[in-house]
């Protein structure tokens, strides 16, 4: 079955597209607000810690697709295998100083990283540590073994606290040595993508049971509404956190819980008091004396007439759902780490106080996201308000 809706240049639905393009506040905000998604879409061609490409030996690689180097080839060809440059860095080569090797060899290799040229999940400060030379090969330094003191302090400084923003890291890095600009980016396309699933799929259960309740009434709707009424007095944020404790979700399985818990109750109210409304008017009795079956004149007939609500609450509910996910992580029962979120970045930052950068950077952050969508959720609330196109009027 296939649901048309009428967009000619007459039609109310057009008309309320460009009473919306026209509210350029709202307008400009849906712009900015989608090329920043697309851009989180694509953040790893521009925050990666993996080049673009890489011309070596006289043969070109891409490591963002493919794995170039071995574990041999990055200790033996890079560092040697007597060096010790962290534990973190075994693994994968570190192309940032492998960059830095290419152009002091000069000998026509060469890296073209990405833009910003780190990943929300490596640990950036160990580049700052003092080198040593692993004689027993445990992996840590021993008062026993030589290290370079680069500051002549007659200590190994292993560089593991946060640090303030500078030029090479915007943004800072937390508390594990992340860079923070990096985890913001990441963030974002988290909050916005769990934020999308849970409405879209919130709302299609919602928007099925409460046109079924709304248009078959009688017993169906008060036994529906009873269960419903009892399903939604249920401790919906105590549950998902034991849940995710429990559970230790990632985005999808937190999105989906979100969405079972909660997330339909409040548009299936919304839907079913529309189409209480709707099916009592005429259009309504003319569908079902031509023999339209039910399904028909519930998503054909009355389904596009009562999507304003649905329309108009919506950039409110993924407020919403960013807001939830950012307190569940900030509280420990989200996504788990080492996944960059912004609720992550608020709790490292009211642990450490004197962070400032913790704190200020994911709220600049979270604070612009919701504005943005606040100002669309406003322009669509204009636009799609029933008063304007009235033919009653």
């Amino acid at each position: 079955m296939k649901i048309k809706f009428n967009i000619s240049e007459n039609s109310i639905l057009a008309k309320r597209l460009r009473k919306f393009k026209s509210l350029k506040r709202a307008y400009f905000s849906l712009i900015i607000l989608v090329s920043l998604y697309f851009f989180s879409l694509l953040g790893p061609l521009f925050v990666n810690n993996k080049p673009l490409l890489i011309k070596y030996d006289g043969n070109y690689y891409s490591p963002m697709f493919t794995e170039l180097f071995t574990n041999n080839f990055y200790e033996a060809k890079f560092f040697g295998q007597d060096s010790v440059m962290g534990e973190i860095k075994y693994g994968e080569p570190h192309y940032r100083l492998l960059k830095k090797k290419f152009e002091l060899e000069n000998d026509g290799d060469f890296l073209i990283m990405p833009l910003y040229p780190y990943n929300p999940y490596e640990d950036v400060l160990s580049e700052l540590d003092e080198q040593y030379i692993d004689l027993n090969g445990n992996k840590k330094w021993d008062p026993s073994e030589p290290f370079i003191d680069e500051n002549n302090d007659g200590i190994l400084n292993l560089y593991r606290p946060a640090t303030f923003p500078d030029s090479i890291h915007i943004m800072g890095t937390d508390n594990q040595g992340r860079d923070v600009l990096a985890r913001l980016i990441y963030g974002f396309r988290i909050s916005i993508t769990f934020a999308l699933i849970v409405t879209v799929l919130s709302y299609t259960i919602g928007i099925l049971m409460g046109g079924i309740l709304g248009f078959y009434g009688g017993k169906v709707d008060i036994i529906g509404m009873r269960i419903i009424e009892i399903y939604a007095s249920l401790p919906f944020l105590f549950i998902l956190m034991i849940l995710g404790n429990f559970l230790k979700p990632n985005i999808y399985i937190l999105a989906f819980m979100y969405i079972i818990l909660s997330g339909w109750v409040g548009i299936c109210w919304y839907i079913r008091g529309e189409f209480y409304r709707e099916k009592a008017k005429d259009y309504v009795s003319a569908a079902i004396s031509m023999g339209q079956s039910n399904i028909k004149v519930m998503f054909k007939h009355i389904l596009p007439n009562a999507l304003t609500p649905v329309i108009t609450f919506a950039p409110f509910a993924i407020i919403g759902y960013i807001s939830g996910l950012v307190s569940l992580d900030y509280l420990g029962f989200g996504l788990q780490p080492p996944t960059p979120s912004w609720g992550e970045l608020f709790s490292q930052g009211a642990a450490n106080l004197q962070y400032w950068h913790l704190v200020i950077f994911p709220l600049i952050a979270m604070g612009a996201t919701l504005f943005l969508i606040t100002f669309i959720g406003e322009g669509i609330r204009e636009a799609f308000d029933p008063k304007v196109h009235s033919r009653l009027r």
